[in-house]
């Protein structure tokens, strides 16, 4: 059991990592796929051939920087969600995640089709068993705004750990800080508002992220 109590309209820092550090996304088609996951399971909406319509949103999002993704089933999907996707960064070997819990039960359900899903894949692909993450994934409560807005901050400047992307994470297509900053990918998938809502512009939050996020400390975040 997950020691902490999970409320519904509460935010929550989840996170994981590859077991024993190793990379959990090799290639763009991995990349693709759990954002795929993460964007398209936040309600009991079933896709049918995923494996089939992700190789088709592979080959659509790489040319058109967007999911090909019926506009009727996105609805059904906001409509019935169990749970939101505020913010999102994926690296190499670990992913941060700020969810929402919109049902009871929504974020444990949703992470376990997102992270069995993946890991079944995963396995496949690369011709390997066992788990792939190294336990159970984390969830912290965010108690406060200002850990939210700090927090937010903190995820959107993850890419700055990889040496070729410092001082460019506004240009790494595996998180939701382009989606903050420019145009939001997503659209209602990724719910952006209750952090945006909070400052002027777009460009006022990108200098939040530019000179706030190392105020917090790791307690605080994590």
């Amino acid at each position: 059991m997950r020691n902490i109590e999970i409320s519904i309209d509460e935010c929550y820092h989840v996170y994981n990592r590859g077991a024993h550090k190793r990379i959990i996304f090799h290639d763009v088609a991995d990349y693709v796929r759990f954002l795929f996951l993460i964007l398209f399971l936040q309600s009991p909406f079933v896709f049918g051939q995923i494996s089939r319509l992700v190789h088709r949103f592979v080959k659509h999002l790489v040319k058109h920087r967007v999911f090909d993704i019926d506009a009727d089933d996105i609805s059904q999907i906001v409509q019935e969600r169990y749970v939101g996707l505020l913010s999102f960064c994926l690296m190499p070997n670990h992913f941060h995640l700020i969810l929402r819990e919109v049902q009871e039960g929504g974020i444990s359900r949703y992470m376990q089709r997102v992270l069995n899903g993946y890991t079944k894949y995963y396995n496949a692909k690369y011709e390997v068993s066992g788990h792939l993450f190294q336990g159970p994934y984390k969830a912290v409560h965010i108690e406060s705004n200002e850990q939210l807005l700090y927090l937010s901050a903190y995820i959107h400047r993850n890419p700055r750990e990889l040496p070729q992307w410092k001082n460019k994470e506004n240009a790494y297509e595996w998180s939701s800080y382009k989606d903050y900053i420019y145009e939001n990918r997503w659209g209602e998938l990724l719910s952006t508002s209750l952090i945006l809502e909070q400052f002027k512009t777009k460009g006022e939050y990108k200098e939040f992220v530019h000179t706030s996020a190392a105020k917090a400390t790791d307690e605080e975040l994590l």
